[in-house]
């Protein structure tokens, strides 16, 4: 995707930098200012994906290009008996580019690209639009312009094609790798600590990682959205809940461990299935664990399955001794309602909030009113993405009392927890 955005960018810069020139050799100098633009989005598109930024790439490329061919069609790309207009040719290459974006993160904004270019298409093509104050392209210079970008956009098309075959043989062959993870032990948990708001160690999240024999360790962004499209995520759940079992009993008989909670994320489609409950609780009683110990981090998409159900299954596990937290609260369908009608025992506030809770105004009035809510609602609140002294002590004064992010430790392999989670121990006892 990097690739082709770049290539995107690049092909935008070049055709704008051409057309400028000629317009400006010939003195047309609307249509150069116009291709000054398009030269200025394609440079804005490269510099962003060069640094990393595809997002904001991508709505540059997106959006901009699309307001740009509306723009441009309707304005000087008028249609003549002897030329036909032509720049409405890159409409469907950016399209493609939305689908393949809205496969990757099912978006409302990129499905909407993806409508609106298709439905732009349509009418320059069907019909002759062009605004009041137009000001078609000289005769003259619409010979040459219609073979050349007729040229190009055939081309583009061509390359996002071959990029839309790329992608999803991307996703195939990934959904492949991972089945074979999963038979031969290459995922595994690391764990993230989790404080109370004197800085001593409460517990840990527990997060998968994906050791890849040639890609090296794969963060789960990479790889959960490919199993959610595949239906891999109740098989990775199990593995996630089962390893971390494994794990409490093994903390069990040791004092500087036998206190700690572990928190695991469960996704809506293991939770909606039949028998999770059952699960769940023959996953404790294999392992004789404490069932306190063990929190399972629900996200606000549960929800969306039906509240009884949810309830239903919630109160029978947590009947047990386990623990709920609501995962990302605020992020997604926020309802007050059903917040205080689950039998949950911990908010988590997201660290998008964290990020903006020194910000004067609205930053720190929204996440001292999201604790505020977890605090009336008798839940304890947990910040995660603490990245600072000045964000924990903010967070602290506000009532949150407990925390979690790289202020405290980044997510670690099993063995160096338990190290970290010995020393502090022992620095506790001495004071």
């Amino acid at each position: 995707m990097i690739y082709a955005y770049k290539v995107v960018s690049v092909a935008g810069f070049t055709i704008g930098v051409f057309w400028t020139g000629l317009f400006a050799w010939l003195h047309l100098w609307p249509l150069a200012f116009a291709e000054v633009l398009f030269a200025l989005l394609g440079l804005t598109g490269w510099m962003l994906t060069r640094a990393g930024r595809l997002t904001g790439a991508i709505l540059v490329c997106e959006f901009g290009f699309l307001a740009f061919a509306v723009g441009f069609c309707a304005t000087f790309d008028i249609p003549t008996e002897v030329s036909p207009r032509v720049s409405h040719l890159y409409l469907p290459s950016l399209a493609i580019l939305g689908y393949i974006n809205y496969m990757r993160q099912r978006s409302r904004v990129h499905l909407v690209f993806v409508v609106a270019c298709l439905a732009t298409f349509v009418a320059f093509s069907s019909a002759h639009l062009a605004l009041p104050f137009a000001s078609p392209i000289p005769e003259e210079m619409r010979g040459i312009g219609t073979w050349i970008n007729a040229t190009v956009a055939t081309l583009l098309c061509c390359g996002s094609i071959y990029v839309m075959q790329r992608e999803f043989a991307r996703q195939q062959g990934m959904v492949q790798d991972l089945r074979t993870a999963l038979r031969n032990q290459q995922l595994e948990l690391f764990y993230q600590p989790q404080v109370g708001a004197d800085g001593k160690l409460l517990g840990a999240e527990a997060l998968l990682r994906w050791k890849h024999p040639e890609h090296g360790t794969i963060s789960p962004a990479a790889f959960i959205p490919v199993a959610e499209e595949a239906g891999l995520m109740p098989e990775l759940g199990s593995w996630v809940l089962k390893s971390a079992c494994r794990t409490l009993a093994s903390w069990r008989d040791e004092p500087s461990l036998a206190s700690l909670t572990l928190a695991i994320n469960v996704s809506a489609s293991q939770f909606m299935l039949d028998g999770f409950e059952r699960t769940v609780l023959d996953a404790i009683n294999q392992n004789g664990i404490d069932a306190r110990k063990l929190k399972l981090e629900l996200t606000e998409s549960v929800v969306i399955s039906g509240l009884e159900p949810v309830i239903g299954k919630m109160t029978a596990i947590r009947a047990a001794g386990v623990g709920f937290a609501l995962d990302d609260f605020g992020t997604g369908y926020s309802s007050l309602s059903y917040l205080r009608r689950l039998p949950l025992d911990q908010l988590k506030v997201d660290r998008s909030f964290v990020q903006e809770c020194l910000d004067e105004g609205r930053g720190a009035s929204l996440i001292r009113s999201i604790i505020q809510i977890g605090l009336d609602l008798d839940l304890r609140v947990l910040a995660e993405g603490v990245e600072n002294d000045d964000q924990f002590a903010f967070l602290r004064e506000a009532g949150c009392a407990e925390f979690q992010g790289y202020l405290f430790g980044r997510p670690v392999p099993l063995a160096v927890f338990e190290r970290q989670a010995r020393a502090s121990a022992v620095a506790a006892e001495a004071g």
